[in-house]
């Protein structure tokens, strides 16, 4: 058995060092850290490189000796061979080739398909083994309480149901480029957790250790508390693993405090240059920082940009604004809430995922103060090799992703009062300039790719 794990492992090392460019070969050679005495301890990327190498065998075991858990691995969700990334298509792949096994070997096995993150784990549970959000939207079950002012409605009854908890379904981002991202004390929202940005797609741990904590119990379901040392591993492996060798020298750049910072963009021709001008008008304001995920003043922190399910649909003939609808894949996950406001009254919403409202409970007043539908902004860097795209996977293309913000742009400009030009849309506070026109789409497109 020894024999087989260690091969699993040696096999999947050998592929991550194949295939990716952002690991240890990236990373040497090791430099002196000048600050260490007599003893000279030896950095990779910033990190010790003990701690690095033992991140890099942690992320790929999935034995974790001593915490009894259920054989999942840190690389079984977060990939190698898809950019440290979930996407449907490599899940589903992976689901046919373990039935295709499981022809001449009933007890084969992926831990990816553990029963925790089957559609029908709350009825059939360990039996459980419908693995649709899996499959077709490379989505996992992420579970929250529910704050004491909203409750879940039984769609069955229509009533508020005693439900103390729900079940969510969102993507595995990739953990490339994670160390240009996180806190970053700039901006802040109006309340915690972490209200100036954090990890996981809420932002509702501070850092890389925590968020490791969690994947270990949620996910890999330890039942012993993880060594800090573990955790603290995990975190140096996940800081020097970056898209590309330009954007590694922004954040080693970063680090060290350096002015001016380097532009991590390659070279870019005509199309691409014009794409630049266009992000910076129109994406900036939230995608700012050098991680491109620092929303910037006087631009809120937080919004709902409507990528939940179902989306918005303009009551107003013509449309002023009319979104891609969301697919029955994805349509499916969403619930309905009955929320109890600040004034006594109830009002009831539907969403696949009401986000930050439910680490707050704030619902309800401004679209500023209402945490709905809120995620934290995420870094674009590497974009170009991420798809699907948004919490959801539910935009299975850039050009999905451009074509849903300048919907996002037309509705903003069609429900604020008159007068009112946020700065979200606008780069004067007069007029609503942002959004890309159908000309500056393609030169867009072109650049992104290129992050």
């Amino acid at each position: 058995m020894r024999a087989l794990v260690v091969g699993r492992i040696g096999i999947a090392l050998v592929a991550c060092l194949l295939t990716s460019r952002s690991l240890i070969a990236d990373v040497l050679p090791a430099t002196p850290d000048p600050h260490a005495g007599s003893e000279v301890a030896r950095t990779c990327g910033g990190e010790p490189c003990d701690a690095v190498l033992r991140g890099l065998f942690a992320f790929f075991d999935g034995r974790l000796r001593g915490l009894d858990a259920n054989g999942r691995s840190c690389a079984d969700c977060h990939m190698v061979t898809d950019n440290f990334q979930l996407s449907p298509a490599a899940a589903n792949a992976r689901f046919k080739l373990l039935q295709w096994q499981r022809r001449w070997n009933p007890r084969a096995d992926d831990p990816l398909f553990r029963p925790i993150d089957a559609d029908d784990f709350r009825t059939n549970g360990e039996n459980a083994a419908d693995f649709s959000n899996l499959r077709e939207n490379g989505l996992i079950r992420i579970t929250f309480p529910l704050p004491s002012n909203i409750r879940l409605i039984d769609p069955a009854t229509q009533l508020p149901s005693s439900e103390t908890f729900v079940d969510l379904w969102r993507m595995v981002p990739t953990v490339n480029n994670v160390a240009l991202t996180g806190p970053d004390g700039v901006n802040p929202s109006p309340r915690g957790p972490n209200n100036s940005g954090g990890y996981q797609l809420d932002a509702r741990v501070a850092t890389l250790q925590e968020q490791a904590l969690g994947a270990l119990l949620n996910h890999a379901k330890i039942q012993y508390p993880p060594p800090s040392r573990l955790l603290d591993d995990l975190a140096s492996f996940q800081r020097v693993l970056f898209t590309n060798q330009r954007i590694r020298a922004l954040a080693e750049a970063v680090a060290a405090g350096t002015t001016p910072l380097p532009n991590a963009d390659p070279p870019l021709n005509v199309l691409e240059q014009q794409g630049k001008a266009v992000f910076e008008r129109a994406c900036t304001q939230c995608h700012g920082g050098p991680g491109q995920s620092t929303p910037q003043v006087p631009v809120i922190r937080l919004h709902d940009i409507a990528t939940q399910c179902p989306r918005p649909v303009d009551a107003v003939t013509p449309a002023r604004f009319a979104f891609k609808p969301c697919p029955t894949r994805l349509a499916r996950n969403a619930r309905t809430y009955e929320i109890m406001l600040t004034n006594g009254t109830t009002q009831r919403r539907t969403s696949s995922d009401p986000g930050r409202a439910l680490l707050t409970g704030f619902v309800g007043g401004q679209p500023a103060t209402d945490d709905w539908n809120k995620l934290d902004t995420p870094g674009l860097r590497g974009i170009g090799k991420t798809p699907p795209y948004f919490h959801n996977n539910s935009a299975d293309t850039l050009e999905e992703v451009v074509d849903h913000y300048i919907e996002f742009f037309k509705r903003v400009q069609a429900n604020v009062a008159p007068g009112v030009v946020p700065p979200v849309s606008s780069t004067n506070g007069v007029n609503f300039d942002r959004r890309p026109t159908p000309e500056e789409r393609e030169p867009l497109l072109a650049y992104l790719r290129k992050l």
